[in-house]
């Protein structure tokens, strides 16, 4: 089938992170799926206008959300427009399909003192500790990606100049600057990691399990859930909280929009502008509350 040379052509051509292609996998499975309980026996490269409408409409009925239905719909485009590159297909079915309508999406932040409440709530007796807290260190002073975190080499590491390498979508790398809490909780942890014994996948990993293993994203994804219980916040989070939080912090303190872009490797600056949106829904805010008329 089509899909299985659609998925190495974005590995290969495209660069793109397993992860992301996993997600490709699954709305092309789900469309698979739509295609054979209607009857059509075939790959997506032989549905049409009505098919797509009706998988469409199927996935609403099914209480999915706009964002999710948006990106479903993405990823099928991606697919046609490579079947029409490679000469499969004459005409995209997907040209007449409306992308759902969705609003402005903000993401959640934390204030800063939310930020040092839960770097405080971390345990350093526990012989994990040092390694949660340059995660989130790490997380929140460079703005990465849970991927990168993970990804992140003791090779990326260049402590003396401030900066490390990160390893971005599509394998894309970026300089971005390191402060110095976020070195001294790494170097902290690393002295800890220089007595472990290290699995040979997790020679040239910065943070590792117990086993000596590179940590996987759910394992990040734990941590933060875990130890923002502990320190009492309520707003629900993830490892992403903290780039928000690393750019929407820049951007109060009067950093350029240009600069944030570049330190968080997005490609096109319309998507940094969501933290344009977060800054004036807090001057909004700050109206409402405090202005004397209202």
């Amino acid at each position: 089938m089509m899909i299985v040379e659609f998925l190495t052509y974005l590995r290969l051509e495209r660069g793109l992170a397993k992860h992301t292609l996993t997600a490709y996998k699954s709305d092309l499975d789900k469309f698979c799926s739509f295609l054979r309980l209607i009857g059509k026996e075939v790959g997506p490269e032989y549905a049409n206008g009505d098919d797509l409408a009706a998988f469409i409409g199927s996935i609403h009925q099914e209480g999915i959300s706009e964002r999710s239905q948006a990106r479903i719909l993405s990823s099928l485009r991606a697919y046609y427009k490579y079947l029409r590159m490679d000469g499969q297909i004459e005409s995209d079915p997907t040209d007449a399909i409306d992308s759902p309508k969705i609003g402005h999406y903000l993401p959640v932040v934390l204030s800063v003192n939310e930020i040092k409440a839960i770097l405080d709530s971390i345990d350093l007796s526990n012989p994990q500790g040092h390694r949660n807290r340059a995660i989130l260190e790490v997380m929140y002073g460079c703005g990465l990606r849970v991927s990168e975190v993970v990804s992140l080499r003791v090779s990326d590491l260049f402590f003396h100049d401030e900066f490390i390498r990160v390893r971005g979508k599509g394998s894309k790398q970026r300089l971005v600057p390191v402060g110095k809490q976020a070195i001294r909780t790494t170097e902290l942890w690393m002295l800890q990691r220089r007595l472990m014994t290290v699995a040979k996948a997790g020679e040239d990993v910065v943070f590792l399990n117990r086993r000596g293993a590179p940590l996987t994203r759910e394992m990040v994804f734990l941590i933060v859930k875990e130890q923002a219980k502990v320190a009492g916040i309520t707003k629900k989070i993830s490892p992403h909280t903290f780039r928000h939080s690393f750019a929407s912090h820049l951007l109060e303190n009067g950093a350029d929009l240009r600069i944030i872009q570049q330190l968080l490797g997005h490609e096109s600056i319309l998507t940094t502008e969501i933290y344009t949106h977060i800054d004036a829904f807090k001057w909004q805010e700050a109206i409402l509350e405090y202005h004397p008329r209202n």
